[in-house]
Protein backbone atom coordinates (compact mmCIF):
# COMPACT_ATOMS: atom_id res chain seq x y z
CA UNK A 1 0.00 0.00 0.00
CA UNK A 2 1.27 3.44 -0.96
CA UNK A 3 0.27 6.28 1.34
CA UNK A 4 -0.68 9.21 -0.87
CA UNK A 5 -2.48 11.31 1.72
CA UNK A 6 -2.86 11.32 5.50
CA UNK A 7 -4.99 14.03 7.06
CA UNK A 8 -6.15 14.69 10.60
CA UNK A 9 -9.96 14.70 10.77
CA UNK A 10 -11.02 15.29 14.38
CA UNK A 11 -10.58 14.38 18.05
CA UNK A 12 -13.54 12.86 19.86
CA UNK A 13 -14.00 12.61 23.65
CA UNK A 14 -16.51 9.76 23.37
CA UNK A 15 -18.32 7.46 20.94
CA UNK A 16 -21.13 9.92 20.29
CA UNK A 17 -18.66 12.54 19.04
CA UNK A 18 -16.94 10.14 16.59
CA UNK A 19 -17.40 10.90 12.89
CA UNK A 20 -20.56 9.63 11.20
CA UNK A 21 -18.98 7.98 8.19
CA UNK A 22 -18.69 4.54 6.64
CA UNK A 23 -14.89 4.49 6.33
CA UNK A 24 -13.29 1.26 7.62
CA UNK A 25 -11.37 2.12 10.78
CA UNK A 26 -8.11 0.64 12.01
CA UNK A 27 -7.45 1.49 15.65
CA UNK A 28 -4.05 1.58 17.36
CA UNK A 29 -3.76 1.21 21.12
CA UNK A 30 -1.14 0.19 23.66
CA UNK A 31 0.27 0.82 27.07
CA UNK A 32 1.40 4.40 27.56
CA UNK A 33 4.86 5.20 26.17
CA UNK A 34 4.95 2.13 23.90
CA UNK A 35 5.82 4.20 20.83
CA UNK A 36 2.37 4.57 19.29
CA UNK A 37 2.80 8.08 17.90
CA UNK A 38 6.14 7.16 16.34
CA UNK A 39 4.57 4.11 14.69
CA UNK A 40 1.66 6.13 13.31
CA UNK A 41 4.08 8.63 11.82
CA UNK A 42 6.09 5.77 10.33
CA UNK A 43 3.04 4.14 8.74
CA UNK A 44 1.72 7.36 7.25
CA UNK A 45 5.10 8.74 6.21
CA UNK A 46 4.33 11.99 8.04
CA UNK A 47 6.87 12.87 10.72
CA UNK A 48 4.58 15.03 12.84
CA UNK A 49 1.10 13.71 12.06
CA UNK A 50 0.84 12.28 15.57
CA UNK A 51 2.64 14.27 18.23
CA UNK A 52 5.46 12.36 19.92
CA UNK A 53 5.92 13.14 23.61
CA UNK A 54 8.22 12.01 26.41
CA UNK A 55 5.24 12.34 28.76
CA UNK A 56 3.34 9.03 29.07
CA UNK A 57 -0.41 9.16 28.57
CA UNK A 58 -0.49 12.34 26.50
CA UNK A 59 -3.16 11.04 24.09
CA UNK A 60 -6.46 11.65 25.89
CA UNK A 61 -8.93 11.82 23.00
CA UNK A 62 -9.87 9.45 20.19
CA UNK A 63 -8.01 10.88 17.20
CA UNK A 64 -9.11 10.16 13.63
CA UNK A 65 -6.93 10.41 10.51
CA UNK A 66 -8.15 9.80 6.94
CA UNK A 67 -5.69 7.80 4.84
CA UNK A 68 -5.84 7.91 1.03
CA UNK A 69 -9.49 8.92 1.35
CA UNK A 70 -10.23 5.18 1.77
CA UNK A 71 -9.86 4.34 5.44
CA UNK A 72 -9.33 5.87 8.84
CA UNK A 73 -6.46 5.35 11.25
CA UNK A 74 -7.70 5.81 14.82
CA UNK A 75 -5.26 6.75 17.58
CA UNK A 76 -6.71 5.60 20.91
CA UNK A 77 -5.59 6.72 24.39
CA UNK A 78 -3.18 4.27 25.98
CA UNK A 79 -4.27 1.94 28.73
CA UNK A 80 -2.48 1.90 32.05
CA UNK A 81 -0.75 4.98 33.36
CA UNK A 82 -1.99 8.33 32.09
CA UNK A 83 -0.92 11.82 33.18
CA UNK A 84 -4.41 13.04 34.10
CA UNK A 85 -6.56 13.26 37.20
CA UNK A 86 -8.23 10.03 38.29
CA UNK A 87 -11.71 11.26 37.31
CA UNK A 88 -10.51 12.15 33.79
CA UNK A 89 -8.73 8.80 33.50
CA UNK A 90 -11.97 6.97 34.23
CA UNK A 91 -13.80 9.04 31.63
CA UNK A 92 -11.45 8.36 28.73
CA UNK A 93 -11.08 4.68 29.64
CA UNK A 94 -14.87 4.43 29.47
CA UNK A 95 -14.82 6.14 26.06
CA UNK A 96 -12.23 3.69 24.73
CA UNK A 97 -14.18 0.72 26.08
CA UNK A 98 -17.37 1.95 24.41
CA UNK A 99 -15.54 2.58 21.14
CA UNK A 100 -13.99 -0.89 21.02
CA UNK A 101 -17.23 -2.63 21.97
CA UNK A 102 -19.71 -0.68 19.84
CA UNK A 103 -18.04 1.09 16.91
CA UNK A 104 -19.66 -0.58 13.88
CA UNK A 105 -17.09 0.27 11.20
CA UNK A 106 -14.08 -0.74 13.29
CA UNK A 107 -12.28 -3.18 10.99
CA UNK A 108 -9.28 -4.11 13.11
CA UNK A 109 -7.45 -3.21 16.30
CA UNK A 110 -3.67 -3.17 16.45
CA UNK A 111 -2.37 -3.63 20.00
CA UNK A 112 1.14 -2.26 20.52
CA UNK A 113 3.45 -4.05 22.94
CA UNK A 114 7.04 -3.24 23.94
CA UNK A 115 9.21 -5.99 22.45
CA UNK A 116 11.90 -5.44 25.10
CA UNK A 117 9.72 -6.75 27.91
CA UNK A 118 8.57 -10.22 28.89
CA UNK A 119 4.76 -10.60 28.96
CA UNK A 120 3.23 -7.91 31.18
CA UNK A 121 0.00 -8.57 33.06
CA UNK A 122 -1.59 -5.31 31.86
CA UNK A 123 -1.02 -6.21 28.20
CA UNK A 124 -2.26 -9.77 28.63
CA UNK A 125 -5.37 -8.64 30.49
CA UNK A 126 -6.19 -6.08 27.81
CA UNK A 127 -5.73 -8.56 24.96
CA UNK A 128 -7.88 -11.13 26.74
CA UNK A 129 -10.65 -8.57 27.22
CA UNK A 130 -10.32 -7.38 23.62
CA UNK A 131 -10.99 -10.91 22.43
CA UNK A 132 -14.55 -10.47 23.66
CA UNK A 133 -15.13 -7.39 21.47
CA UNK A 134 -16.49 -7.52 17.92
CA UNK A 135 -13.37 -6.35 16.07
CA UNK A 136 -10.48 -8.72 15.34
CA UNK A 137 -7.06 -7.68 16.57
CA UNK A 138 -3.38 -8.06 15.75
CA UNK A 139 -0.26 -7.47 17.83
CA UNK A 140 2.57 -5.08 16.98
CA UNK A 141 5.72 -5.47 19.04
CA UNK A 142 7.50 -2.11 19.00
CA UNK A 143 11.02 -0.76 19.58
CA UNK A 144 12.73 -3.69 17.87
CA UNK A 145 15.85 -1.58 17.32
CA UNK A 146 16.47 -1.36 21.06
CA UNK A 147 17.73 -4.93 21.33
CA UNK A 148 18.64 -7.98 19.23
CA UNK A 149 16.01 -9.62 17.06
CA UNK A 150 16.63 -12.86 18.95
CA UNK A 151 15.60 -11.30 22.27
CA UNK A 152 12.54 -9.65 20.72
CA UNK A 153 11.41 -12.92 19.16
CA UNK A 154 11.91 -14.71 22.47
CA UNK A 155 9.60 -12.23 24.22
CA UNK A 156 7.06 -12.57 21.39
CA UNK A 157 7.09 -16.35 21.77
CA UNK A 158 6.47 -15.99 25.52
CA UNK A 159 3.56 -13.66 24.85
CA UNK A 160 2.05 -16.00 22.27
CA UNK A 161 2.36 -18.89 24.70
CA UNK A 162 0.36 -16.92 27.28
CA UNK A 163 -2.36 -16.11 24.73
CA UNK A 164 -2.52 -19.77 23.72
CA UNK A 165 -3.76 -20.54 27.24
CA UNK A 166 -7.16 -19.05 26.38
CA UNK A 167 -7.18 -18.69 22.58
CA UNK A 168 -6.67 -21.55 20.13
CA UNK A 169 -6.06 -19.37 17.05
CA UNK A 170 -3.28 -16.84 17.58
CA UNK A 171 -3.58 -13.29 16.22
CA UNK A 172 -1.35 -11.91 13.49
CA UNK A 173 1.95 -10.61 14.89
CA UNK A 174 4.30 -7.88 13.63
CA UNK A 175 7.71 -6.71 14.83
CA UNK A 176 8.38 -3.03 14.23
CA UNK A 177 10.90 -0.26 14.68
CA UNK A 178 10.01 3.36 13.97
CA UNK A 179 13.72 4.16 13.83
CA UNK A 180 14.65 1.47 11.29
CA UNK A 181 11.23 1.49 9.54
CA UNK A 182 10.87 -2.23 10.21
CA UNK A 183 7.37 -3.68 9.92
CA UNK A 184 5.87 -0.77 7.97
CA UNK A 185 5.14 -2.60 4.74
CA UNK A 186 3.90 -5.71 6.54
CA UNK A 187 1.40 -3.73 8.66
CA UNK A 188 0.17 -1.67 5.70
CA UNK A 189 -0.10 -4.89 3.69
CA UNK A 190 -2.30 -6.37 6.39
CA UNK A 191 -4.56 -3.32 6.30
CA UNK A 192 -4.76 -3.57 2.51
CA UNK A 193 -5.77 -7.23 2.81
CA UNK A 194 -8.61 -6.36 5.20
CA UNK A 195 -9.79 -3.53 2.94
CA UNK A 196 -9.75 -5.85 -0.07
CA UNK A 197 -11.82 -8.45 1.78
CA UNK A 198 -14.35 -5.80 2.78
CA UNK A 199 -14.64 -4.55 -0.79
CA UNK A 200 -15.25 -8.07 -2.09
CA UNK A 201 -17.86 -8.69 0.61
CA UNK A 202 -19.73 -5.47 -0.20
CA UNK A 203 -19.45 -5.99 -3.95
Amino acid sequence: MKIQSAEFELSAPDLEACPAWALPEFAFIGRSNVGKSSLINLLTGRRELAKVSDLPGKTRLINFYVINGRWSLVDLPGYGYAHVRKTERTAFNAAVTEFLEERRNLARVFVLIDSRLPPQAIDLEFVQWLGCCRAPYALIFTKADKQSVTRSLANIDLFKAKIAEWRSELPEVFLSSAKNKDGRMEILGSIETVLGAKNRASG
